[in-house]
């Protein structure tokens, strides 16, 4: 073997372990494209499944479930200027070695989701909670706080929220600032919604079943003074037919409208389930952005994200598969 092959497979040998390590892995994006593999300012995989955007301090901030092939590790959280390149900040709640914690490691945090109380100037950090060793048995509410948006945040607590099962969540704010956590009960036959205290610490007796039709995976807009809510069926980690419910006042009641999704596999949400949604400013026009998660039951950290435009028209709503976009593009 002569010295020039040697030389040529020794820097291809380095070159390829650089890769290995996320080294050259960093990339600069300027779209959005559903299902790529989406890496942060480390070259490392975003991974922030299920969770929640919140914008503060001139960035926004994204909230999610961290993964690794299987196990629940936390929460992670990264900050943007722009929504396509993401800085990863740090674990803003991890899972605890203390023996007997609600969050002890080998716990299951799912869906959390981060809101701001202005009264307090705390942020408040909600997610689903299932007990070590116990399954999906427990099915609790948990409870986070943090004077900063990046954390760390404090466990605070974990409960069921007036006595009632609380698995699949998400967290409302209305325009006069009242919380409300919108969760998936008894055995995820039905959908509930209950009013926050107004530290967001707590629930309120204001507690109504929606409808009992077996879906999880709550998504709720404000559009036109209508509340919309998305929402999957209960398939586990394989995906199925999304549909939307809307209703005048967020306590119902809801009718049920249809499939909101339009495009490739919209009948089984286009291989994923919905997250959140967050509006986008773009100058005096806001757009409603939706966040699926196209899960990989496989190896969960490697879950893909489907971030595509919503739009409202009349009483429809609609979002449409695009493999390529920009919020520049947005009209």
């Amino acid at each position: 073997m002569n010295t020039k092959y040697i030389s040529i497979l020794i820097f291809t040998i380095i070159l390829n372990n650089i890769s290995l390590n996320g080294i050259a892995q960093k990339v600069q994006y300027d779209n959005i494209k559903p299902d790529r593999i989406w890496l942060d300012n480390n070259g490392d995989t975003i991974n922030a499944h299920g969770g929640d955007l919140l914008f503060a301090n001139g960035k926004y901030y994204w909230f999610g479930e961290k993964r690794g092939a299987a196990h629940s590790g936390g929460v992670n959280v990264y900050s943007s200027k722009d929504l396509y390149n993401w800085k990863f900040e740090k674990l803003a709640l991890g899972t605890s070695s203390t023996i007997g914690s609600d969050i002890e490691t080998g716990c299951i945090m799912e869906r959390p989701k981060v809101i701001y109380n202005a009264k307090t100037k705390m942020y408040v950090m909600w997610f689903h909670l299932e007990l070590k060793d116990k399954g999906y048995a427990a099915a609790r509410a948990g409870i986070a706080t943090s004077k900063s948006i990046t954390g760390p945040y404090i466990y605070k607590k974990s409960f069921r929220p007036n006595g009632n099962m609380s698995r699949d969540m998400n967290l409302f704010v209305d325009d006069d600032g009242t919380a409300y956590h919108i969760y998936s009960s008894n055995e995820n036959y039905d959908m509930r919604i209950v009013k926050l205290t107004q530290d967001y610490l707590d629930v309120t007796k204001e507690d109504t079943m929606l409808f009992s039709q077996q879906r999880e995976a709550p998504v709720m807009i404000k559009e036109n003074n209508t509340y919309y809510l998305l929402t999957s069926a209960c398939t586990g980690w394989r995906p199925n037919k999304g549909n939307v419910y809307s209703a005048s006042t967020i306590f119902g009641p809801y009718k049920e409208l249809y499939n909101p999704f339009h495009g490739p596999n919209a009948d089984i949400s286009f291989f994923g389930q919905p997250a959140f949604a967050f509006k986008y400013q773009k100058g005096k026009q806001p757009h409603w952005i939706y966040v699926g998660d196209k899960w990989n039951p496989k190896n969960l950290k490697d879950s893909r994200y489907q971030w595509l435009p919503i739009t409202f028209e009349k009483d429809m709503i609609s979002i449409d598969w695009n493999s390529d976009w920009k919020f520049s593009t947005l009209k």
